[in-house]
């Protein structure tokens, strides 16, 4: 999946702020002139849509700003058995969007109902203004919250107590959340999350990069969703300072990448790709390193398709969401 041929000439920086419609300024804070369109919760029923899952905040850490917008599918009567918990890390290069954002709201309220399961959504820092490891501490963050709901008595959240099978509980991403899912699997190797059990990883389309070019990056270099030159710009926002594509968080496979006892210890993982997106050559090395190195993988690498399909293709969205469903009931 290497490249051979000569990589085509990337446009400059500047271009990609522009493709981005965002401005760096001088404080490091970013201008972000396209800011998705948000949507409130919705914790009660939709007289219009008796159907629709319902949706409720909760707050994370005050001093991040951080909150999980909870899901719930409207069961009734309510189910003899629990449902899973999918804790969910939206995508945006780690630099754009919100668990509030329409098309991720929309994602999750219907991935919920779809599945059925509790999804909780997590609100976490973006970049530049939060640099990474900011968004995978935030992560953390929302898996101790999941982990000591599991824990409480009274104080449990009613919709969790309720419904949520702790002992199946997912950590999933899409783009640059399924990076995250991925970490932060990986941070919690040494971690005690009992008396909650984390069974399985569901990173779609994983937002990986790293110094040499992928053929489908050079092939869909002028991408309309994720360019070449996008990509390279989103990752220089949201490393760390002085950190280039080489950096571990970019390029899984950096220096070498995690050691087999590490790989083999993670719950068993889905990898989700479509062959239109530049990043599926990167993907797809994840993903075998993973199998190489004695991890459980699941690897669907689907034809067609584009980076985020699922947000503008119901068609798409219903695969995936029968794909994750299928996913979550074998790891039972």
């Amino acid at each position: 999946m290497t490249n051979t041929q000569n990589t085509p000439q990337i446009p400059p920086a500047e271009d990609a702020y522009k493709f981005f419609n965002i401005e760096l300024n001088p404080d490091g804070s970013l201008t972000r002139r396209n800011e998705l369109p948000t949507l409130p919760a919705s914790p009660e029923p939709d007289p219009n849509n008796p159907n629709s899952p319902l949706s409720k905040d909760i707050p994370l850490n005050a001093a991040a700003k951080s909150f999980i917008r909870l899901f719930r599918p409207q069961l009734n009567p309510p189910p003899s058995a629990k449902l899973p918990l999918l804790i969910y890390f939206h995508g945006g290069g780690f630099v754009f969007g919100s668990a509030a954002s329409a098309p991720f709201h929309a994602s999750c309220g219907r991935m919920s109902a779809h599945l059925p399961a509790l999804i909780a959504s997590v609100e976490y820092r973006l970049a530049p203004e939060h640099r990474l490891p900011a968004a995978y501490r935030d992560a953390m963050d929302a898996v101790a919250w999941a982990r000591d709901q599991a824990a409480a008595d009274s104080a449990a959240d009613p919709w969790l107590e309720e419904l949520a099978d702790f002992s199946r509980v997912f950590l999933m991403g899409s783009s640059a959340g399924g990076n995250i899912a991925y970490r932060t699997g990986l941070r919690l190797l040494d971690e005690d999350v009992r008396p909650m059990k984390i069974v399985g990883l569901i990173m779609n389309q994983p937002f990986f990069g790293g110094v040499r070019r992928t053929g489908s990056e050079i092939k869909y270099y002028n991408d309309r969703i994720i360019p070449l030159h996008g990509a390279d710009l989103l990752w220089s926002l949201a490393l760390p300072h002085g950190a280039d594509r080489a950096h571990e968080y970019c390029d899984p496979m950096a220096g070498g990448g995690p050691g087999e006892e590490r790989i083999r210890r993670l719950p068993v993982s889905m990898v989700r790709g479509y062959s239109g997106d530049p990043l599926v050559d990167k993907q797809k090395e994840f993903g075998e390193m993973l199998e190489a190195r004695g991890g459980r993988v699941v690897a669907q690498f689907v034809d067609g398709g584009h980076h985020g399909v699922e947000l503008f293709d119901s068609r798409f969205a219903d695969a995936l969401y029968d794909a994750i469903r299928d996913f979550v009931g074998a790891c039972i």
